[in-house]
């Protein structure tokens, strides 16, 4: 992961907190200045967070446990979609479906029920349906494919959740939280930081700001994977192919 320069997060506005009024006291530590009724965020403080994050992050995805991203705020949907999807991370960006973390078998079936409709449509048992029926299987699929879509290939629980916006997405973190699956998020002054065990101080409204923090992230997350695949394909290497081996045992016998 490449160093966090505080210029940069300087120039994506990533400095700029809420009003004071509305500042939550935890937030003090990262807390610059006051500026116009506005709390300035330490950027300082935030590239260290930054990368202090980026480093556990990588190690998750070395494992080749999944990192699931949460954003369903109008200013990060997009952004977390893009980002996410560009490295095979699962995200919500639409509604948390309620139990999500908590009742994950109930979502796997909602998952399956999908991929059933898919195999349907292959195979041709959907056009043996009613004209209805039809119509009905493909809203219900619509729907399980905008809620869900994104995380059909997560197979068990994620390694780690990273937020944005903790207040907003309150119900993910309570439930990554009664499961200790461990919470990286973009915090803002208004909020707690004491409810993520990742805190990275930072303006999560404004697009420029969600962006770069994000670029940073899913970076690392990268590095992660593709240390993952250069482990697996160097234990390939060092394995000695079955014909090999077989060869070796016909030379020792003869």
């Amino acid at each position: 992961m490449a160093k966090v320069e505080v210029k940069e997060l300087l120039e994506a506005g990533v400095h700029f907190g809420h009003l004071t009024r509305k500042w939550d006291p935890n937030m003090a530590p990262y807390v610059y200045m006051e500026r116009n009724g506005i709390h300035i965020i330490n950027l300082y403080k935030t590239a260290a967070k930054i990368e202090e994050a980026g480093e556990a992050l990588s190690k998750i995805a070395a494992s080749g446990r999944k990192i699931l991203f949460v954003a369903t705020k109008k200013q990060a949907k997009d952004i977390v979609a893009e980002k996410a999807g560009a490295i095979n991370m699962p995200y919500i960006t639409e509604r948390w479906p309620g139990g999500m973390l908590t009742n994950f078998v109930t979502i796997r079936k909602a998952v399956k029920k999908m991929a059933s409709i898919d195999r349907m449509k292959k195979d041709g048992t959907f056009l043996t349906l009613s004209k209805k029926e039809r119509l009905q299987v493909d809203r219900l699929r619509a729907k399980l494919e905008k809620n869900l879509g994104s995380i059909s290939d997560m197979t068990r629980l994620p390694g780690a959740l990273f937020v944005v916006d903790i207040k907003r997405e309150h119900i993910a973190i309570k439930e990554a939280q009664k499961l200790n699956i461990p919470i990286f998020a973009m915090v803002d002054t208004n909020s707690d930081p004491r409810q993520v065990d990742f805190v990275i101080p930072a303006n999560d409204d404004a697009s420029k700001s969600i962006d770069k923090v994000l670029s940073h992230v899913t970076e690392a997350v990268a590095g992660g994977l593709a240390e993952r695949k250069a482990d697996k394909d160097s234990a390939k290497a060092d394995k000695p192919s079955t014909s090999k081996k077989k060869a070796t045992a016909t030379e020792e016998e003869e």
